[in-house]
């Protein structure tokens, strides 16, 4: 009996499945069929072609949609298309990726370094750093004119790059790694070059500054959590960078980056110093096996160009070098002369022997000088290290100055943050007038005005008349208009005054360098050009 219900069983499953997959393959294929007929019945029966409208007024939603990807130069006339810019951005990318990211590590190690102590972080180390294959993209640029000498640009910046940083942050012997990606950056800059000078690069400082809050976006992983992903944190963040960058750079605040000393660039050469470095001798013994492998470095203090060196002497601590150098001079009230005595070594440093400094207004311009330094340890007076005896060097000196370095000073009574503005008119050349040539010549500055005295017939004259204006502050911002006339000798004459051309001068090259001497191409003239010095007198 058991045994037949077990039989009875298996019978009544076998025929279950058998049913089950009938009955699945029925509702598969009805299924199909009527899907197919249901698609087929669901097509219009009139397929028109795809026509492309013209967008109108009306229609403000798509506009206001299209409207910030359409780039700015489309829809500003005041910004430039910088395709070119573009494309040399992209091809510079790889290599502009590795300099930028190599600059940053070098400019945020010490300040992490200095900032890590008080939160007791043990370490800081950048894993992964790269700004990934996408490069920045310009969608017009702005460019200003001014008077002044600088350049000023807005630039649209749009960057939605693939950058990944991986920071490790060691603390309490743990280890926390904080990554970095999908980086977006909009906003509008305004960058300012200056002040321009005639040194490259050609402009001393960069001023950036925001002229709208940018839009940043990032990712951000800690242990490989996506943090963004916690409600409410990402808008928190967001607008958290928005404002502190804003507090930081917005405009008229900015971010300045000194490229080189305004007041050094500004200035220009007054001369040229011939330096001969003769002999050294009583140098000490620096080599175990020897004697010493003596040279001589020369540099001008504070201006960032490369020194300049001797041959190295072997086993010499008599040397002889012989050796002549020449130097630009821009300010020799302030400026000094360097030199350091090394000894040469094949492996390792080099080690300094001695060193000491001439300041060059202890020079006599045109007057050659035989100074012997006694070599020092520090140029500190009080360092007892400078009592033991390290040797001498001597050098013979020629200091060709201009004469501007010998300008007299203001006289008494002259403010203490001003001066006395020295114009000296010396003379023209190729002046042309249409009716009469008897030049004479008109400044004008701060609503005075100053003539010299008329030559007739001369279109080459010259004058050599000096004119003085006492300020109360420097001039740096002012500007000097010389007009040059012609007034006919003759009473009643149709046409009695004529200008024969002239020019607008900047203050600040004398303000900086004291004295400026220069020919001048007259405006409006065809070939006429009028010689004027300035001197700054304090």
């Amino acid at each position: 009996m058991g045994l037949l219900s077990t039989i009875f069983g298996i019978l009544c499953g076998f025929l279950n499945s058998i049913f089950s997959l009938f009955a699945f393959g029925i509702g598969t294929s009805i299924g199909l069929v009527i899907g197919y007929y249901a698609f087929i019945n669901a097509l219009p029966a009139d397929v028109e072609d795809v026509k492309v409208c013209p967008l109108v007024e009306d229609d403000l939603e798509t506009l206001q949609r299209l409207i910030p990807e359409i780039p700015l130069w489309v829809k500003n006339p005041d910004f430039d298309r910088v395709d070119w810019l573009n494309k040399f951005i992209e091809n510079m990318w790889p290599y502009l990726d590795r300099a930028i990211c190599a600059t940053t590590k070098n400019i945020a190690k010490p300040i992490i370094n200095e900032q890590t102590p008080q939160y007791k972080i043990q370490s800081v180390e950048f894993e992964t750093f790269t700004l990934g294959t996408i490069p920045p993209t310009f969608q017009g640029m702005k460019v200003y004119t001014t008077d002044d000498k600088e350049l000023i640009m807005e630039p649209s910046i749009k960057w939605a790059g693939n950058p990944n940083i991986i920071i490790a942050v060691t603390a309490y012997g743990l280890k926390a790694t904080i990554q970095v990606l999908d980086l977006q950056v909009f906003g509008i800059p305004r960058i300012t070059l200056k002040p321009l000078v005639g040194i490259f690069p050609c402009f001393a400082n960069i001023f950036v500054s925001l002229m709208n809050k940018p839009h940043v976006d990032f990712g951000l992983k800690l242990l490989g959590v996506d943090l963004m992903a916690i409600p409410g944190l990402y808008r928190f963040v967001q607008e958290l960078i928005k404002d502190q960058v804003a507090n930081m750079y917005l405009w008229p605040q900015a971010l300045e980056v000194q490229i080189m000393d305004p007041e050094q660039a500004l200035k220009r050469p007054l001369g040229i110093l011939d330096v001969t470095v003769v002999r050294a001798v009583k140098l000490q013994r620096k080599d175990l096996l020897g004697k010493s492998d003596p040279y001589v470095k020369l540099n001008l203090r504070e201006e960032k160009v490369a020194f300049k060196k001797t041959t190295v002497k072997r086993s010499n601590l008599n040397p002889e070098w012989n050796e002549e150098f020449s130097f630009v001079i821009k300010d020799p009230a302030t400026q000094v002369l360097e030199l350091r005595v090394y000894d040469w070594d094949q492996v390792g440093t080099h080690e300094e022997m001695g060193l000491n400094v001439v300041p060059l207004k202890d020079l006599t311009p045109d007057e050659p000088k035989v100074l012997t330094l006694v070599l020092l340890k520090t140029l500190n007076p009080n360092d007892p290290q400078n009592d033991k005896p390290r040797g001498q060097l001597e050098d013979e000196m020629l200091d060709d100055i201009d004469d501007s370095g010998m300008m007299e000073k203001a006289p008494e009574g002259t403010p203490a943050g001003g001066g006395l503005l020295v114009i000296i008119v010396h003379e023209a050349q190729d002046l042309e007038g249409k009716y009469h040539t008897n030049p004479h010549v008109r400044l004008l500055f701060k609503g005075e005005e100053r003539k010299t005295k008329r030559i007739k017939k001369n279109r080459d004259p010259r004058w050599d008349e000096e004119f003085q204006f006492r300020l109360e502050e420097r001039p740096a911002n002012d500007r000097l208009h010389v007009e040059v006339y012609s007034t006919s000798s003759r009473i009643g004459l149709l046409h009695s005054k004529e200008s024969l051309g002239h020019v607008s001068i900047n203050l600040v090259d004398v303000v900086h360098n004291r004295r400026v001497n220069e020919k001048y191409q007259l405006v409006d003239s065809r070939n006429g050009r009028v010689q004027i010095e300035l001197q700054w007198r304090t």
